[in-house]
């Protein structure tokens, strides 16, 4: 399940941004916050826009500006579209698994909350998962509230 792990998300999402147009590090990382949680992290963003450079991903240049600093803007290359292309393929499949765990999940809950579930009510099923709950949730993230 690495593909599920943020840090595996994170060079896709700076893909298709880059896709979308060039861009520098800082403003990349004010339009990733929609997508990826990297508050406090500019430094993993720097870190895989460096990998992916790497990679023969995206290439960057320097670009000077009388008005401030000079800075480095990346653009995506060929082999990073088609990155991105093998990026998607893996996250839709990986969202039809979670889309299936979620509605088991659901109707795991909702017959555990009419008393006829397997575990014997869903306070039990709760407990049992660690209190997490994400139903009505549309951002991806999952609550934690002890039960």
């Amino acid at each position: 399940m690495a593909e599920l792990e943020p840090r595996n998300f994170l060079q896709p999402c700076l893909l298709l941004l880059l896709c979308e147009t060039p861009d520098h590090g800082y403003e990349l990382a004010a339009r990733l916050r929609p997508m990826h949680d990297v508050d406090g992290d500019a430094g993993g963003i720097y870190r895989a826009l460096r990998s992916l450079e790497r990679q023969g991903l995206v290439r960057s240049e320097w670009h000077t500006s009388s008005t401030g600093p000079a800075r480095r803007i990346y653009r995506v290359t060929d082999a990073g579209v088609h990155a991105l292309d093998a990026s998607v393929h893996g996250l839709n499949q990986t969202h039809a698994a979670l889309h299936v765990f979620l509605e088991r999940y659901g109707r795991l809950v909702a017959s555990d909350g009419q008393g006829g579930g397997r575990h014997g009510g869903r306070t039990r099923t709760r407990a049992r998962l660690g209190g997490v709950r994400s139903a009505g949730r549309t951002d991806g993230r999952v609550d934690r509230d002890g039960g």
